[in-house]
């Protein structure tokens, strides 16, 4: 979607509402003047709206607007024009309000640009996304065998290579793949004459992810175009779980864990 202030310049108060149905996409707002409101209506019912998180994720070069979170009429503000937080990620619950762009006052508005980028998703994945103590903890058996069936990436690999950002808080894990399950996106790619299949997966800076020896099943959410660590236990210790759920007519799928 990608309104423009131009053709409102005669009008500097004016507001102007948009509606997206997507649950995922992003807002370009050109010589932002005035205002906009962006109406978030997913294409699901309105039950299960209060069971919605949120996140925007702004473009790096997005400037000229402040943005608010707007609930009758009351406004909180969510990120300020001109804040410089690379990769910086803002959450909030969908019955929280709906979000208000203001043009800030230009000398020159020639050259901004007010974009971001956003995803509708349930709360708990939210939240394991984003909180230190979610992403970083071992799972149960329950849990890794949940998200072989339910995760947007399921591989087999080994760590290459850790990268620290720390100016981002967040670790890059350099995986070499040794047998793909599943890709939502295509994350993970053949590369080099060799033929080996390699990708990255990022997660919190203070999980303090290590390079190490033998084989690990990944898996994990997609998050802005990017691989999100979720469950990762040693490969050995997945099939051990997984023989053990299989003989016991628990495991909530098939994967074939040879």
């Amino acid at each position: 979607s990608s309104p423009s202030g131009l053709t409102h310049e005669s009008h500097k108060k004016d507001v102007e509402q948009v509606y997206l149905r997507c649950s995922e996409g992003s807002i370009e707002w050109m010589y932002p003047t005035g205002a906009l409101i962006v109406n978030l209506r997913p294409n699901t019912s309105p039950a299960s709206y209060k069971h919605l998180t949120v996140c925007i994720k702004p473009f790096k070069d997005s400037a000229g607007a402040n943005i608010y979170l707007e609930k009758t009429g009351e406004l909180k503000l969510l990120v300020r024009d001109g804040d410089r937080s690379p990769s910086k990620v803002y959450c909030f619950g969908y019955d929280q309000g709906g979000l208000f762009i203001e043009a800030t006052p230009q000398q020159d508005i020639s050259r901004k640009i007010t974009g971001f980028q956003y995803e509708l998703m349930s709360k708990g994945i939210a939240s394991d996304l984003h909180t230190v103590s979610a992403s970083c903890r071992p799972c149960s058996d329950t849990e890794v065998l949940l998200a072989v069936c339910t995760s947007d990436f399921v591989i087999r690999g080994s760590i290459q290579d850790v990268t620290n950002e720390a100016e981002e808080q967040e670790s890059i894990i350099h995986v070499g793949v040794n047998k793909l399950y599943r890709q939502k996106s295509k994350v993970f790619q053949l590369t080099g004459e060799s033929g080996n299949w390699r990708g990255q997966i990022k997660t919190l800076l203070e999980c303090g992810v290590k390079p190490g020896d033998g084989d690990f099943l990944f898996t994990g959410r997609m998050h802005f175009g990017e691989a999100r660590l979720g469950c990762a236990p040693r490969f050995k210790d997945f099939q051990r779980m997984y023989k053990e759920a299989k003989d016991k007519g628990l495991n909530p799928c098939e994967i074939g864990p040879d």
